[in-house]
C-alpha cells in the first residue's frame, strides 16, 4: 500500500489481470526428475521441491526426441568440457567468452547444414529475436504465419516493423500479401517468418514451395527449424536444407541435440552482419561451453545415425494411424509431435490428470499458447519410449469423445 493506503496503480493493474485469469488458464510450475525417460514428479513447497522419489510418469511431454540428452557420449563430452573450461563462459563472445569448443560447434553446424556461418546463442529465444531484429528495421513489412513462435513476434515489435499475419501454412494468402506489398513499394524490405515444424501443430509447410514464392516476390525467409532439425529432411538437416531462398535458418540444441542454447545459419554477409549489429548475440554471456560440447557431440550422434531420425517418423505415422483408428481426430503432421485436440480447456486438464493417474506424462496445452477452443493433449514420441507405449496410452485416454469440440 502506498501513504494513503491505497495499493499503487501498477500493482492494481496486475492485481486485476490475475484475478479475471480463469482457473483453467492459470499456470503453475512443477519439478521433475528425468531418469531413462521417467520424469519423477516432485511436489513443490514454499521451500522449492521436495526432494522424495516422486511420482514415477512415462514422459510424453518433453522435446527430447532422439533421447540424447541421457547418451554416454553426449554426457561424457559435457563433462570434459566442464571439466577443461569449468561451467560458464565468463563474458560474451567479444570478450572472453569464446571457447575453442564454440568454433568447432560452429564450424560443424555449418558443414553439416552446408551453411557459410554459423553464431551460437544461449537460447532459441534470444536467436529468434537476433533474427528478426537483424534482416527488419522499422520501414520493413513482415509477414508472419499465424502460428509462428512467440520469440519471432517479439523480434518484429523489438525492430519495429510492420507486422501482417497469413493464415497457417497459406501459402496462397502469403502470396495476395506480398504481392499487394511489392506493389505498394517496390522497394521496401520484406521479411517472412515461418517453421519447418509447428511445435503445437505438429504441422509443416511446403517449404520448397515456401520458398520459391519469397525468390518471386523478393522476400526474406526466416525458418525456424527448432523442432526438425535432427529428424525432418534429409539426414535430420531440416526442411530448408539445400534449398535456394531459405536466408537464414534458426535451430536449437534444446530438442533433438538434447543440450541447451541455439543458433543462426545463413551465409557470410548474414553472419558478419549478426556479428557486428547484433545485440543479442554481443551483449550476452556466450553459451555454456559443456552445452556447447554436448551439442557437437550430439550433433556426430545425428550424423552417425541418420536412421533413427527415420524409424521415429516411421513410428509416428503409426500412431497417427491407430489415434484416428481409435475415434480421436489424427493429429496432424508427420513429425513427432502429435497434438490429440480436446477443444475444451476443462477436458484437456481432466485428460491430463486421466493420463498421469495411469503413469503417463503428456501436457494440456491450453489458450493464449493455442488458439480458443482448441486446447490439446501435445504427445511427443521420443526414440527410446519402450514398446508397448501406444496400448498403455489408449488404454489411459479411454473411449474418444463424441462429439469433439472443433
Amino acid at each position: 500500500m502506498d501513504a494513503d493506503g491505497l495499493r499503487p496503480p501498477w500493482r492494481q493493474r496486475l492485481h486485476d489481470g490475475l484475478a479475471a485469469l480463469h482457473q483453467q488458464r492459470h499456470r503453475r510450475l512443477r519439478s521433475f526428475r528425468p531418469t531413462d525417460g521417467i520424469a519423477l514428479q516432485e511436489e513443490i513447497g514454499e521451500a522449492g521441491p521436495e526432494t522424495g522419489a516422486g511420482v514415477p510418469l512415462l514422459d510424453l511431454a518433453s522435446n527430447d526426441y532422439l533421447g540424447l540428452s541421457r547418451h554416454p557420449c553426449v554426457i561424457a563430452a559435457a563433462r570434459a568440457e566442464l571439466d577443461s573450461s569449468g561451467l560458464g563462459a565468463g563474458g560474451s563472445r567479444l570478450v572472453t567468452g569464446t571457447r575453442p569448443v564454440h568454433l568447432q560447434l560452429e564450424a560443424a553446424l555449418a558443414a553439416w547444414l552446408d551453411r557459410e556461418r554459423v553464431l551460437l546463442f544461449p537460447s532459441g529465444f534470444q536467436a529468434n529475436l537476433a533474427a528478426v531484429t537483424a534482416l527488419a528495421d522499422r520501414g520493413a513489412l513482415v509477414c508472419a504465419d499465424r502460428h509462428v513462435h512467440h520469440s519471432l513476434l517479439a523480434g518484429v515489435r523489438a525492430s519495429g516493423a510492420r507486422l501482417v499475419r497469413f493464415a497457417h501454412n497459406d501459402l496462397e494468402d502469403l502470396e495476395r500479401r506480398l504481392a499487394q506489398a511489392r506493389s505498394n513499394q517496390p522497394d521496401q524490405t520484406r521479411l517472412v517468418l515461418s517453421e519447418s515444424l509447428f511445435s503445437m501443430e505438429g504441422t509443416s509447410p511446403d517449404v520448397p514451395a515456401l520458398a520459391a514464392l519469397c525468390r518471386r516476390h523478393g522476400a526474406l525467409l526466416l525458418l525456424d527449424e527448432a523442432h526438425a532439425l535432427g529428424v525432418l529432411g534429409p539426414g535430420g538437416r531440416g526442411l530448408g536444407h539445400g534449398l535456394e531462398g531459405v536466408h537464414l535458418v534458426c535451430g536449437t540444441f534444446g530438442k533433438a541435440f538434447g543440450s541447451g542454447g541455439a543458433f543462426l545459419a545463413g551465409d557470410a554477409l548474414l553472419g558478419d552482419w549478426l556479428l557486428q549489429a547484433s545485440g543479442a548475440f554481443r551483449y550476452t554471456t556466450a553459451l555454456a561451453p559443456p552445452l556447447a560440447a554436448g551439442a557437437l557431440a550430439a550433433l556426430r550422434q545425428v550424423e552417425a545415425q541418420p536412421e533413427i531420425g527415420t524409424a521415429l517418423l516411421a513410428r509416428a505415422s503409426r500412431w497417427r494411424q491407430v489415434l484416428a483408428a481409435a475415434g480421436w481426430p489424427r493429429p496432424a503432421g508427420h513429425g513427432p509431435v502429435l497434438p490429440l485436440l480436446v477443444g475444451d480447456d476443462g477436458a484437456a486438464l481432466a485428460l491430463q490428470g486421466r493420463l498421469e493417474a495411469a503413469g503417463l506424462l503428456a501436457v494440456a496445452i491450453r489458450p493464449p499458447t493455442v488458439p480458443a477452443a482448441t486446447a490439446r493433449l501435445r504427445l511427443v514420441l521420443r526414440q527410446d519410449l519402450p514398446s508397448g507405449t501406444l496400448p498403455r496410452l489408449l488404454k489411459a485416454l479411454g473411449p474418444a469423445p463424441s462429439p469433439l469440440t472443433p
